[in-house]
């Protein structure tokens, strides 16, 4: 079955060879990483409209990092927190819950992990705790006027956790997609 599949060892094998790069050179793809993920998650503030098309792809780089390694994985995630403190302050609340976590989420998984639904249902997980932390606990509109109440609803919950699973299983495939794109680079 096809979530039942095992992923190839081409993450584990990537993995190491990121172990064997000089920490300089780690540092510098995570800096790079960072970056590109502020700029990204900042869009929906620099450009409404087409930016909030854009700030969902800063899941891309978070995820990136943490398949190859979870420290240097929390370390942009991190740093890409404290860059957006400079850039877009009003992104501070929405992306380490949502974007940032679920980068994290399915990056570790890609490590801990060898089974697609293992790595979908972790990301599904930490993307739903993220958005109920918004919602029930800072009172956050993270999904606009559908739950604007922040009463509690197991309709709502469901809601959030369908969308959580579909949504962490579209960035698996697409980090396998991207992962296969660059691990040639890696090489190098």
């Amino acid at each position: 079955m096809y979530f039942f599949k095992s992923i190839s060892d081409e993450v584990h094998l990537s993995q190491e060879i990121f172990s064997n790069y000089k920490k300089v050179r780690k540092l510098l793809i995570v800096s790079i990483f960072a970056c590109i993920a502020a700029i990204l998650q900042a869009s929906g503030g620099f450009l409404p409209g087409i930016g909030y098309l854009i700030s969902p792809l800063a899941t891309a780089p978070i995820l990136l990092c943490s398949m190859f390694s979870i420290r240097f994985g929390v370390m942009t995630y991190f740093l890409t927190i404290m860059l957006l403190f400079i850039l877009q302050p009003t992104e501070l609340i929405i992306f380490p819950f949502t974007t940032g976590l679920l980068g994290l989420g399915i990056g570790a998984a890609f490590s801990i992990f060898r089974k697609r639904i293992s790595m979908t249902a972790s990301g599904a997980i930490v993307l739903m705790l993220g958005i109920i932390i918004l919602l029930y606990i800072f009172r956050f509109p993270v999904l606009g006027p559908v739950a604007s109440d922040y009463s509690f609803s197991f309709l709502t919950i469901g809601g959030i956790a369908l969308f959580a699973f579909l949504y962490s299983w579209l960035w698996v495939e697409v980090a396998l997609i991207i992962f296969k794109r660059i691990k040639m680079m890696m090489i190098v």
